[in-house]
């Protein structure tokens, strides 16, 4: 039976997914910072396990208890939405200790074990913010931007070992907002000098056309880990895909 560990599932897509792959026969490592044992139904296929992205012995812990790995989702993150000139930098530090640097940290830790092996998988989570430009959302953009690069070189670079990594690129959801795990509330990122040009935006939030939901992310995660093709990128819900045909087609 494959082994797949995915970090932030406590909530929202990684949740979503650690379900999904249970309800298929997989083994679960779920990870998350603060664990609850609640969250996910209980499996004898299901471990639930401690994990801090930005903290070296936290990962260290995480995979060595983890065992074996065939696929690994990065999907753990944070978000912050504002007026790029108000954003503190020290919160833009931990924006891509999450996004950036947790996720090659991860990487790092679990690739020699797929080399070695010969086969493996890591799906990288990103979001539609790069897929085309968001205003308000420059800081996440970037940290986002960097993982679909260095993903796009370990494509290349893991391919000689039989190693894939992916990227999944979900839209705006409702329901799990990339502002959810900002610390900073957006409207403390709105001086009153983009009043008038933020109005419209959060107003389009809050009634888009198009969205994704969290299983049409769980879905994606399924089919890049299944991809038996040199697909990179998979947009995750109705918005995300038409960002994508606009950009690619």
């Amino acid at each position: 039976m494959n082994t797949i560990l995915i970090t932030g599932a406590s909530s929202g897509y990684g949740l979503e997914t650690a379900k999904q792959f249970l309800a298929n026969g997989w083994n679960v490592i779920a990870t998350m910072r603060k664990p609850d044992e609640h969250a996910l139904p209980k499996s004898e296929s299901l471990r639930i396990v401690p994990l801090d992205v930005t903290s070296d012995e936290s990962i260290a812990a995480a995979v060595e208890a983890a065992g074996p790995i065939d696929v690994l989702v990065n999907n753990a993150g944070i978000g912050v939405v504002g007026a790029f000139e108000v954003t503190p930098l020290d919160y833009i530090r931990r924006v891509f200790d999450t996004n950036t640097f947790g996720v090659m940290a991860m990487c790092q830790a679990v690739i020699p074990q797929m080399r070695e092996r010969r086969s493996g998988t890591i799906v990288n989570v990103t979001s539609s913010v790069t897929l085309a430009p968001q205003p308000l959302a420059a800081a996440y953009a970037a940290s986002k931007h960097a993982i679909e690069g260095f993903t796009e070189s370990l494509v290349a670079e893991l391919a000689y070992f039989n190693v894939q990594a992916k990227l999944v690129e979900p839209g705006y959801a409702p329901t799990t907002q990339f502002s959810h795990n900002a610390v900073i509330s957006p409207l403390e990122l709105i001086p009153h000098q983009y009043e008038g040009f933020a109005a419209p935006i959060f107003r389009d939030f809050g009634s888009p056309r198009l969205t994704t939901k969290e299983s049409d992310v769980a879905e994606a995660v399924w089919d890049a880990v299944h991809d038996a093709t040199d697909q990179l990128r998979f947009p995750a819900g109705a918005d995300a895909v038409e960002l994508f045909d606009a950009r690619f087609a």
